[in-house]
């Protein structure tokens, strides 16, 4: 039921939009999506089940973006810098992915325990919801990893690869300072390029 699961975490993503999460109902999220609320309830359990695989769907959207940006240039600067501007219009387009990266999350927002929750789920894509959801620290650490695999090539020395890691960490956290405080004219594809001009030299 792939398919109904996809609309109805679309249907409770519109209207978290338009309203608090608190004042999203089951019965309305059900109907937008054009299934029973017997089905909704099937899918995740519970409101808090929503709302965790609505975080977790956000989350894997925002992780593929970042590899997206990692892949679409052809050196490090230009991919470097293509993440961080990822990163910073994910976070101003997504309220969730805000809250995600910065922890700062708002009374409009569910706001799900980061630890696992019991899980009696018979859906697999639930179990996952209800397994441990990222912190902002480990958002850092799995761009940063990413960032790391696509850049060093095969046989790349570990002293290297240490450099490179610190200079990925730098452009993910320079981002996400972006995120709170954003920057002027030039925005964050200046800060960065500055950044690994600075690490290189």
């Amino acid at each position: 039921m792939p398919a109904a699961r996809e609309s109805l975490l679309d249907a409770a993503y519109a209207a978290l939009a338009r309203r608090p999460w608190s004042a999203v109902r089951m019965v309305d999220v059900a109907a937008a999506a054009g299934v029973s609320r017997q089905t909704l309830y099937n899918e995740f359990g519970s409101k808090d089940g929503l709302a965790r695989a609505l975080v977790r769907r956000e989350a894997d959207g925002y992780l593929a973006g970042v590899d997206r940006a990692l892949t679409g240039h052809s050196d490090l600067p230009d991919r470097l810098t293509a993440t961080a501007e990822w990163i910073t219009s994910a976070a101003r387009e997504n309220a969730l992915v805000r809250a995600m990266l910065t922890g700062c999350w708002s009374e409009r927002l569910p706001s799900p325990a980061l630890s696992a929750v019991s899980s009696t789920s018979a859906v697999p894509a639930q179990r996952r919801a209800d397994g441990p959801l990222p912190s902002p620290g480990d958002f850092v650490a799995l761009v940063r990893d990413r960032a790391v695999t696509v850049l060093a090539g095969p046989g790349t020395p570990k002293s290297d690869t240490a450099d490179l890691a610190r200079s990925c960490e730098l452009a993910v956290r320079l981002a996400l300072s972006c995120v709170a405080a954003p920057p002027g004219e030039g925005g964050v594809a200046d800060l960065v390029r500055s950044i690994l001009q600075r690490e290189a030299g």
